[in-house]
């Protein structure tokens, strides 16, 4: 053993010995020496001998002063992964906890993943669960990382960029929620050396080439403070600071300012006593300075999630620079510099499974069932918004507090409540006032939510409004739970479309030995469960396609289907023979008797669009020809659609309306999906007999995935009576959709 490392570690039993003087010496002697032995012929990158990381990140685990065990661990946490030792031998030397604590921080990295998003994930919940039965285990996996980056500098630009962005998203936000300020700060600004290290090094510098300046005013105003103080009785102790470099980058690129136009760039903390004295230094501080108004946040009355607490105002000095001032008792500041560490309940003996049940981690628990239904790039992004955003604190009507995210609206609110209130919501007030649901909530909102037994479950568009995962998730369970038959009819129908974009044919990638291997590439178990989850909201149907189509690109089968969709395309319809179906006998509209008014011109040949098959009732545009005539579309017609439409041809698309005059029948198209079943065609062809409207055309078409298309092509009055044939259709055993035909 070299007499730098055997120095170091007495420092470290030093250190541990002047805040814990009970703590079992011996015990962490034996670990250190053990694993010293254990990592006996491994180096760092550096060429350091390997046993200066973990004994580096047993310092990080003792400045949070956390118990021997949690010591013992951070010494011996690369040993199960590094080196022979296992969970047996360990747990025998040093005890069933260190050996649990030790392999909860070693299986946060020791399982390899199909994709980025997925290998995030999985991390992501291992460190979830790990924070549910022990939070020691994600406080020493933080302390690892964090000296990490400290010794970056030794790995490839590829490497440091790509551990600095995991730190950023993931590890920055958890330290923040965990409430340990300091460690997040450090790890955000080793981070942003090496993600952005242009714009470190110009706020370094520039901060560099000012510090003169920022000592001279910290100074004067440190001082008038603690004058003000002393005149007025009060023991505070204060301390200036400039905020941190990626805290100002943060601010300077997000809102495009100068270092000039920071408006905290200066924080002072002011530590007192007690909680009254903390009230007694806020008016000591806005008689002194002027306050500036709406910046002043109470978090001893109201402390966030993560157990911080201060009071905290901006106020300007006679220099005419705005500074942010924090009042806080001792206690909330150990709170606030070591978070969930300060609040630590080993060192009363407190049992894992209570302190993993407490309120205080309700929010693991949350973050842990909103993955059970989502891919993984979305938990991954929904995620780290609900670690890592802003927070608004609102009360229900009996003054209860509840933090929601920035930007929450009353559906976050009722979800956040109960999965029932959310459910059955059916309106809300704000300060007794009704509100929309997608209102934005402010902090001392008070939310009353309206509900009702006959309400019909959420909307799909409150998937869009909500901000918080939590609520999203519930919003999805409904629809997985409720809807399934409309789920999967509604998702086959976005899959479906999707993969016509992409090139693919159903059959294509339903062939027998290629389909196992796709679903599996998307993870679900069949088909049918693909489109229920796109339905409800758990995967997207062009994230599906893609994950498909490249999965067909490896396997060569691109170019294949790509030739068969053409051959398909190719192909005409096979119309069913039923004497239910009459001929196609419709009679050709003549020229004026359209039943279509154009706007500025009269006597013009008019003919309906067959892609979309208008009826009075929708609303409609129209085209200018060249030689046709005007060509009369829906407004929501895919080939009306504004982006479709060229620029030299802007002036053609022209304002038409329906004329009052009653006309006789108009054709339009209409496209039904369902299981595939014998008699499926004839059933649709009852139903439309039983609405007596004239069925001009009706075509039927297997699918390999088990599931039928019915097109039919009919004449009607208008949208009225259209929409009676279509509740009808709606009606027939086994068919899940029926829509206008498009396209």
């Amino acid at each position: 053993m070299e007499e730098a490392v055997l120095n170091r570690y007495l420092v470290l039993e030093e250190r541990i010995r002047h805040y814990n003087p009970s703590a079992e010496l011996s015990r962490l002697r034996t670990a250190f020496e053990y694993a010293d032995n254990a990592h006996a012929q491994q180096t760092r990158k550096d060429g350091s001998p390997f046993i200066t990381h973990p004994l580096a990140v047993a310092e990080i685990v003792a400045d949070l002063e956390l118990d021997t065990d949690s010591i013992i661990a951070a010494l011996l946490h690369d040993c199960i992964e590094d080196t022979g030792a296992t969970h047996e031998e360990i747990a025998k030397l040093f005890g069933g906890t260190v050996a649990e604590l030790v392999e909860g921080v070693t299986k946060l990295t020791r399982v390899q993943y199909t994709s980025k998003e997925e290998e995030q994930m999985e991390n992501l919940r291992k460190m979830l669960i790990a924070m549910a039965r022990d939070i020691r285990v994600i406080l020493i996996k933080i302390c690892d990382r964090l000296h990490n980056m400290r010794t970056l500098m030794y790995h490839s630009p590829r490497k440091q960029k790509e551990i600095a962005l995991e730190t950023m998203e993931i590890y920055g936000p958890i330290a923040h929620r965990l409430g340990m300020q300091k460690v997040k700060w450090e790890l955000e600004d080793l981070a942003l050396q090496y993600l952005d290290p242009v714009g470190y090094r110009d706020i370094e510098q520039e901060l560099e080439a000012r510090a003169s300046r920022h000592d001279e005013f910290m100074s004067s105003i440190q001082r008038k403070i603690e004058a003000r103080l002393k005149e007025d009785g009060v023991s505070a102790t204060v301390v200036g600071r400039v905020k941190h470099t990626y805290s100002i980058y943060r601010k300077m690129y997000s809102q495009n300012k100068t270092l000039d136009e920071i408006f905290d760039l200066y924080a002072f903390r002011v530590i007192v006593d007690d909680i009254s004295a903390c009230y007694n230094v806020l008016g000591c501080i806005h008689d002194l300075f002027r306050p500036v108004i709406g910046r002043f946040k109470d978090y001893i009355g109201t402390p966030k999630p993560n157990l911080y607490q201060s009071l905290h105002t901006t106020v300007i000095g006679r220099e005419g620079l705005p500074f942010e001032v924090q009042i806080r008792t001792w206690d909330m500041h150990h709170t606030a510099e070591y978070g969930v560490a300060a609040h630590w309940k080993y060192k009363q003996g407190m049992a894992n499974n209570t302190l993993g049940s407490e309120t205080t981690f309700e929010w693991i628990r949350k973050l842990l069932e909103s993955q059970q239904d989502t891919d993984a790039e979305e938990f991954v992004r929904t995620m780290k918004v609900d670690l890592f955003s802003d927070e608004v604190f609102v009360f229900t009507p009996r003054g209860d507090v509840i933090n929601l995210p920035s930007g929450a609206t009353p559906i976050d609110f009722a979800y956040n409540i109960h999965s029932a209130v959310g459910n059955h919501m059916t309106g809300a007030k704000v300060n007794g006032r009704i509100v929309t649901f997608d209102s934005q909530l402010k902090s001392g909102d008070i939310v009353e939510v309206i509900t009702s037994k006959s309400a019909h479950g959420p909307s799909r568009d409150w998937i869009k409004i909500a901000k918080s995962n939590e609520a999203r998730n519930k919003i999805r369970q409904w629809f997985k739970k409720e809807r399934r038959e409309e789920n999967i009819a509604t998702g086959r129908s976005s899959f479906e479309s999707e993969l016509k974009h992409a090139g693919l044919t159903m059959s294509a990638i339903t062939a027998e030995e290629v389909l196992p291997g796709l679903l599996k590439k998307v993870s679900f178990g069949s088909l049918d469960e693909l489109y229920a989850a796109i339905g409800y909201g758990g995967m997207s149907a062009q994230k599906a396609v893609n994950r498909i189509r490249e999965e067909m690109t490896r396997l060569g089968r691109v170019e294949k289907a790509a030739e068969k969709a053409a051959a398909l395309a190719a192909e005409p319809v096979i119309t069913l023979s039923n004497p239910a179906i009459p001929k196609d006998t419709s009679k050709k509209s003549k020229s004026g008797d359209s039943g279509i008014v154009v706007e500025g011109m009269t006597g013009c040949l008019v003919k309906f669009a067959k892609c979309c098959t208008p009826v009075p009732g929708d609303q409609v545009i129209g085209f200018i020809t060249r030689g046709y005539g005007i060509s009369v579309h829906r407004a929501d017609c895919p080939n009306a659609a504004p982006e479709r439409q060229k620029p030299e041809e802007a002036g053609r698309w022209i304002h038409v309306s329906w004329a009052q005059e009653e006309h006789v029948t108009y054709k339009t198209a209409l496209e039904l999906s369902g299981k595939d079943r014998d008699g499926l065609a004839l059933d649709v062809a009852m139903a439309l007999a039983t609405q007596k409207v004239k069925v001009t055309a009706l075509s039927a078409r297997s699918q390999p995935d088990g599931y039928a298309i019915v097109s039919v092509e009919l004449e009607v009055k208008d949208r009225a009576q259209l929409s009676g044939v279509i509740n009808r259709l709606n009606q027939i055993p086994g068919i899940f959709l029926v829509k206008r035909a498009t396209g």
